[in-house]
């Protein structure tokens, strides 16, 4: 039987609201003779890690006193740490490809959130109504979808999930709606079907509606979804203290990656998810590399659907990096 939404989406739909205030006054009383970093983050899921880090005073044992800020994505992520505004940042790769595609110097530090690879139990998917009569991805021709932002990672990869299935990318029809909406517009039938992440998936599911595609795990199993990126200036500033930064990102990874249970916990004291969604979430994978051929794979999707003019020089993406 379908749930009733309300309760569940009341803590959610709070989750791109919620500020990371209680972490940046604490550093400020003993950041000592730390080095200040500023992050600009997502308040999702997916960066649970960091907050980790944070807490755990990872960050610290390198020289940084490491300031999380949050920003409603990537859109507003990338150029603030191209005017220096964040020193560096958290984003999509689809969105770091773009912003490299446009001349803007930004490199990778590190993965940031990789798939499961497991379909039907991904940190996000396509869904419709429990009542509806698509099957799989290919009866989306025709159909509406929503994803969070136009000609970026959720539509990109949805296309190759149509694909997959046999049917016919171009003739599905995408439109923009953020995440925290998206339960209420398909349980009301405003939308044919929508492509949702976490917490926004689980809320989905417990409300009684199907998953017909996991999208990411279509594209490739081993997908680095996003990643953690600075200004090549900015490194080139100060090299010693991106190492440190770097190195610190990569325990931050592996502590969320081998504590789950720790990871749920602190994903509430920076959104306010409810505890019923929070326990059912389906966590991401954390490794600390980027799965290279994961993005060629993204970035020749990217050139089939035009988002892109031509194959793009990863390489320069990835910086210095082997």
């Amino acid at each position: 039987m379908r749930r009733t939404l309300a309760a569940l989406t009341t803590g959610a739909a709070l989750l791109a609201a919620t500020a990371c205030g209680s972490q940046e006054a604490d550093s400020d009383s003993d950041s000592g003779d730390l080095t200040t970093v500023t992050a600009g983050v997502i308040p999702i899921v997916d960066v649970a890690p960091v907050y980790l880090g944070v807490e755990q005073g990872v960050f610290e044992e390198h020289g940084i006193d490491l300031r999380l800020e949050s920003s409603s994505g990537g859109a507003a992520i990338v150029p603030g740490v191209v005017s220096g505004e964040f020193d560096l940042g958290f984003s999509n790769i689809v969105s770091l490809v773009v912003a490299r595609e446009q001349g803007l110097p930004l490199t990778t530090l590190t993965n940031g959130v990789t798939t499961t690879g497991e379909q039907g139990a991904d940190m996000g998917g396509v869904f419709v109504r429990d009542d509806s009569s698509v099957q799989d991805a290919a009866d989306l021709e025709g159909l509406t979808v929503a994803s969070n932002n136009l000609k970026n990672i959720g539509d990109t990869t949805v296309r190759q999930s149509v694909r997959e299935a046999g049917g016919d990318p171009a003739s599905v029809e995408f439109v923009e709606l953020p995440f925290p909406d998206m339960p209420a517009a398909l349980e009301t039938g405003q939308i044919d079907a929508v492509w949702a992440v976490e917490p926004f998936a689980s809320i989905i599911r417990q409300a009684g509606h199907r998953e017909i595609a996991s999208n990411f795990v279509d594209t490739h199993p081993e997908l680095s979804v996003a990643a953690y990126f600075a200004s090549e200036q900015r490194q080139a500033e100060d090299p010693e203290l991106f190492a440190d930064i770097t190195a610190a990102l990569e325990e931050s990874l592996a502590y969320a990656q081998d504590n789950p249970d720790e990871t749920r916990r602190i994903i509430s004291t920076y959104t306010e998810i409810d505890q019923g969604v929070l326990d059912e979430l389906i966590l991401p994978r954390f490794p600390t590399d980027i799965n290279r051929e994961s993005v060629r794979t993204l970035a020749d999707l990217m050139v089939t659907d035009g988002l892109i003019d031509s194959e793009p020089d990863l390489d320069a993406l990835y910086g210095a990096k082997e």
